[in-house]
């Protein structure tokens, strides 16, 4: 007979009961009619029987003894009678493999298997639940058939294992405890099932690595890569979300395979990185501090995507140095810069735009500027319309009034203003006509507005900002 295969049975006297016949029940020379349906059969001799129902292409890894395993499964008795499901409960069963955390049949039958693959495992009592069974569901002596789904393969003496590195041919630098990363990621377990992309939400996840702000495997993973790398990070459960998993988007105890693509790092101690790739013959004079520079540039990320370019605009770019009209990082980089000189430059974020970034800059960027100073003119302090380019003099007034009348007129103080500049001797703010800054240099100075200035209204703006500085302390 097979399993469910139902049978009469004639049995005549002589091969049943005879002329004695059984009790009350069956009488002296009866013949007996069985209706039977064989339920389960084996024997002492049968081993666990495994058949493969499908199996993935590409098995890296199969289970071995001492392997944690997650694995969903339908248990039926030998006549298709369902006995258990983990698929109904909607969690997997997970499992120390050959260590006698389950029957010893499932222990054998999950040996070799590959994540993906399904597998029927049927299981003799002797190694299920033999002669007492298992509740009212398992009864005595039952032949378990089991379908298996593995989902999840690791071994708790795992470390990460990095995968499909494609590491770019220019590789200045790699990244160390303390750095700052931006990366895009695809996050999957080993079923190829996605949990989370970065992608999606079309943001890098950014983060310090090594000081324990993500899991312990992203923290190994994300240390010694290179801007521009794609790696597959596989990290075992203990090294990622451990037996509580995260919520209802981890299972416990789940391996998590992480996709990722560096887009940039920095440390917080970068300074401005400078690369001079055209300098003039000629070059003798530089910009300094309060320089007013024009310039062209054009300004993308680490990635190669562009964000700006000056050559998109009618005119190029102008600035005074040092006076927080631009990021720190290009105001440092434009500093002593021929006329003509090109540059790369390197902005670490904390010199650009920062955590919060700008319209069209992500946040914690580092940017690239292709520079090319254009010309520049001496400039100023802020809040000066002239300068000295040496010692002023001592007698001031006295040279101011040159009709030694005890009072200066608008004509005398421009034509003095004028001469200084002329011989070299002075600078006047770069930007300004010469007409207007005499004009507003007399306003500052005749300071009772009645059109001339005295010897007692005259004062340098330097020492305007002396006693400004004094009174300030006071």
């Amino acid at each position: 007979m097979c399993v469910n295969e139902q049978r009469r049975i004639t049995i005549p006297p002589h091969l049943a009961y005879g002329s004695t016949g059984a009790g009350d029940v069956v009488p002296p020379d009866a013949t007996l009619i069985f209706d039977l349906l064989l339920v389960d059969l084996w024997n002492n001799a049968d081993l666990v029987v495994t058949k493969t129902i499908s199996t993935p292409k590409d098995c890296k890894r199969s289970v071995m003894r001492t392997d944690f395993v997650r694995y969903h499964f339908n248990g039926t008795l030998l006549d298709g009678t369902t006995f258990d499901s983990s698929y109904t409960r909607k969690q997997t069963q997970d499992t120390l493999v050959g260590e006698g955390w389950v029957i010893r049949g499932l222990d054998e039958g999950l040996l070799g298997m590959c994540v993906g693959e399904i597998r029927e495992i049927v299981i003799p009592p002797f190694k299920g639940y033999g002669e007492k069974g298992a509740g009212t569901e398992i009864p005595p002596q039952a032949t378990l058939v089991y379908n298996i789904l593995l989902v999840d393969i690791h071994n708790p003496k795992e470390n990460i294992t990095i995968e499909d590195q494609v590491i770019p041919e220019s590789c200045k630098r790699k990244s160390v405890v303390g750095d700052y990363v931006r990366y895009h990621y695809n996050g999957t377990f080993l079923n190829g099932v996605t949990f989370d992309t970065s992608y999606q939400r079309n943001s890098t996840y950014n983060t310090y690595i090594g000081m324990g702000y993500v899991i312990a495997g992203m923290d190994q993973a994300l240390i010694g890569v290179c801007i521009g790398e794609r790696r597959r990070v596989i990290i075992p459960p203990h090294l990622a979300y451990g037996e509580q998993g995260a919520g209802n988007v981890i299972p416990p105890s789940a391996v998590v395979v992480f996709d990722i693509h560096i887009i940039d790092f920095h440390n917080p101690k970068d300074t401005v990185d400078i690369q001079v790739t055209h300098k003039p013959e000629n070059c003798n004079d530089t910009t300094e501090v309060n320089d007013v520079v024009k310039y062209h540039y054009n300004c993308s990320l680490m990635d190669g995507t562009k964000l700006f370019s000056s050559h998109d605009y009618d005119n190029m770019q102008e600035t005074t140095l040092g006076w927080d009209m631009v990021i720190d990082g290009l105001d440092q980089a434009l500093r002593n810069m021929c006329a003509g000189e090109k540059r790369i430059v390197i902005v670490p974020p904390h010199l650009g735009h920062g955590e919060k970034g700008a319209e069209g800059v992500p946040s914690s960027a580092v940017l690239v500027f292709e520079v090319e100073l254009v010309s520049y003119e001496k400039g100023v302090p802020s809040g000066y319309l002239f300068v000295w380019l040496g010692e002023a003099p001592s007698d001031l007034f006295v040279l101011l009034d040159a009709n030694k009348d005890e009072k200066v007129l608008q004509e005398e103080f421009g034509e003095f203003i004028k001469m200084q500049v002329s011989e070299g001797k002075g600078r006047i703010k770069p930007g300004m006509s010469m007409e207007q800054v005499i004009a507003d240099m007399f306003q500052n100075q005749d300071r009772n507005k009645d059109g001339t200035i005295t010897a007692d209204e005259l004062k340098l703006k330097v020492e305007e900002d002396r006693e400004k500085a004094a009174h300030d302390e006071l």
